[in-house]
């Protein structure tokens, strides 16, 4: 039997041979949108660009929209999707275990995938000192 990631408490939970492609992959998404926002870019577009197909963006959108990622969906001519959240951040306080569990997760990701998610390994890793 195949380990869960996670508890496996959670319905929709993912097997762990399939996290760390999946965890790219919205990573990905997200960027790509962040990257375009305030624009909506469609399904086909955001396929290409993460190598995969329109169904596995909308899955991935669904998933991403479940979790709270402020995505907004616009169907028809014109529609897409598109990040909404702001430009600047407000500062955010974590507690050493928060630190941890987004340190891993940036590890699993792959801290080089991107320069922002080394910048954030960076700032959290920051955090132990």
């Amino acid at each position: 039997m195949d380990q869960l990631v996670g508890s496996g408490r959670y319905p929709g939970m993912t097997q762990l041979h399939q996290a760390v492609p999946l965890v790219e992959r919205q990573h990905a998404l997200i960027e790509e949108m962040r990257a375009r926002a305030p624009r909506f870019v469609t399904g086909r577009v955001l396929a290409e660009r993460t190598g995969t197909t329109v169904r596995t963006v909308e899955r991935d959108v669904t998933r991403l929209r479940a979790a709270g990622v402020p995505v907004e969906v616009k169907r028809g001519a014109g529609g897409g999707y598109r990040l909404t959240m702001p430009a600047v951040v407000p500062p955010v306080s974590f507690s050493p275990g928060e630190v941890a569990a987004l340190v891993a997760s940036l590890v699993a990701l792959g801290p080089y995938t991107s320069a922002t998610a080394c910048s954030a390994l960076g700032k959290l890793l920051t955090a132990f000192r």
